[in-house]
């Protein structure tokens, strides 16, 4: 279908002509857009499906009734293949919010506008679900069983045998019907958008509106919170995460009382379930169509998979077994290694020098140890060292390095927490006292040994006047 009918339906509505007509950037979907320019500018909009498109204007209409933040749909063909609906202009948010992105540090306005979106969404869910006839959704009225496993389907077959890793089906199935168990027993009467995603969402007059709902129909709202907050490139850190999820449940008792514990508990489930359609789609549109953009998603997937596994999927015994081996194949972890978290940590004597940060970051702490009661004062601890059993139980008795050393903790959990969602790669704790001996030897062990047992990041640990050296690497997840 060529552009005619789409000047046809903007001068029917306009009563002229438009200027120029301007195609825009394509997305995942065939549909096709151009920008109609004149006064006023309008967005035609060519589809392939005539059933997508009738469900698009069908929704339109009705979120527009109930004063929800999405475009005007203002003229249809006949046969309903092409329409013209109202220019939101070109800000998305996926593009609003791209310092963050890029560096994992959100600003107060980006987060504003990431509270505002979430709030919305939750009136879409409920407010927008009252009176919705979901017979008009395309292609299905409803989150099913059915199209559990055609998404679950879609990843084995597009993504998971692509990638060359082994299984057996029947087992995977297995763990499959179980996923669809536990989903379905979150079903219910409100709005699934299913491609709730930044780039979905425009910014009109600093607030959020929303377009390509046409794959919407009734379903779970943690759905649409899953493909939000874990969207592959949005690469949200955790911790923004947990602050969103608290904004988006105070939202959510507006229409309904929560068990904060179950929502959790449940809405890791669809999270798990999301990361997995999103690389069906991401290995269909990337490994059979050569389209780069999805291939260039799939990293940040996979990312998002390896933090889930964290904590094992118990319910899905195989599917977790497998996931593992997935995220640890060498064709997704062999730039891990170049990107993950290196932390050196070093003991010295002050006489001496602070020892100097050879990685260029800069980054990290310098901790004085010469408060603490020294066992070099006393000439029966004078041949031992930190590392030695008579200097550690000199130093625990006296109590005053285990205070020291719970402060030192607590200032380089969160140093460390946040370098790895930054994606830093080198940070450095060093530990001073007179001699480099005794009690900045007994720290920098113990920061060593606690750094690695909390977070399974590689510590390089440096005793630098007893020339000792020792690494802790990271440690396999089971």
């Amino acid at each position: 279908m060529d552009t005619n009918i789409l000047v046809k339906l903007y001068k029917e509505h306009v009563g002229t002509e438009p200027n120029e007509i301007i195609e825009m950037p394509g997305s995942g979907s065939n549909r096709r857009y151009f920008r109609l320019m004149g006064e006023p500018s309008i967005i035609g909009v060519i589809g392939e499906v005539k059933e997508e498109n009738e469900a698009f204007v069908y929704m339109s209409k009705h979120f527009s009734d109930k004063g929800l933040p999405v475009p005007k749909v203002f003229r249809c063909s006949d046969d309903m293949m092409a329409y013209i609906q109202e220019d939101l202009g070109d800000k998305i948010l996926f593009n609003e919010i791209e310092k963050g992105r890029k560096t994992r540090v959100y600003g107060d306005e980006e987060k504003q506008m990431l509270v505002k979106t979430l709030k919305v969404l939750c009136q879409f869910q409920f407010a927008g679900a009252v009176g919705f006839d979901f017979s008009k959704c395309y292609p299905s009225p409803g989150f099913t069983r059915r199209s559990i496993m055609w998404d679950l389907n879609y990843f084995k077959y597009c993504f998971l045998k692509a990638t060359g890793l082994e299984f057996l089906e029947a087992k995977l199935e297995d763990d499959f019907e179980r996923m669809a168990d536990v989903l379905m027993r979150s079903n219910s009467a409100t709005f699934m958008y299913r491609d709730f995603q930044s780039r979905n969402v425009m910014i009109k007059d600093n607030e959020p509106w929303f377009i390509d709902f046409q794959g919407g129909r009734k379903g779970p709202f943690y759905y649409d919170v899953a493909s939000f907050l874990w969207q592959a490139k949005a690469n949200f850190p955790n911790s923004l995460r947990q602050e969103l999820l608290k904004e988006y449940i105070a939202a959510l008792r507006k229409y309904k009382p929560v068990d904060e514990e179950y929502f959790h508990s449940q809405l890791r489930h669809f999270v798990l379930f999301r990361t997995l359609q999103v690389l069906g789609a991401y290995g269909f549109r990337g490994y059979f169509e050569k389209k780069p953009h999805f291939m260039q998603s799939v990293p940040y997937a996979i990312n998002n998979l390896r933090e889930l596994l964290e904590t094992p999927y118990v319910e899905y015994p195989y599917l977790n077994e497998l996931l593992n081996k997935l995220v640890n194949m060498s064709q997704f972890t062999d730039g891990l290694q170049k990107r993950s978290l290196t932390v050196k940590v070093m003991s010295f004597a002050y006489k001496k020098g602070i020892p100097d940060d050879t990685s260029g970051n800069g980054g990290g702490y310098v901790f004085d140890c010469r408060a603490i009661n020294n066992p070099g004062k006393y000439d029966r601890y004078k041949p031992f060292t930190g590392l030695d059993d008579k200097v550690i139980k000199f130093l625990e008795d006296d109590g005053g390095i285990l205070v020291f050393l719970n402060h030192a903790y607590a200032l380089v959990d969160a140093h460390v927490s946040r370098f790895i969602e930054r994606g830093f790669t080198n940070m450095m704790v060093c530990f001073g006292c007179t001699g480099g001996q005794h009690r900045s030897v007994y720290c920098a062990q113990h920061m060593a040994q606690h750094i690695n047992d909390k977070f399974n990041v590689k510590v390089e640990l440096i005793h630098r006047e007893q020339n000792i050296e020792q690494t802790f690497n990271t440690k396999d997840k089971k």
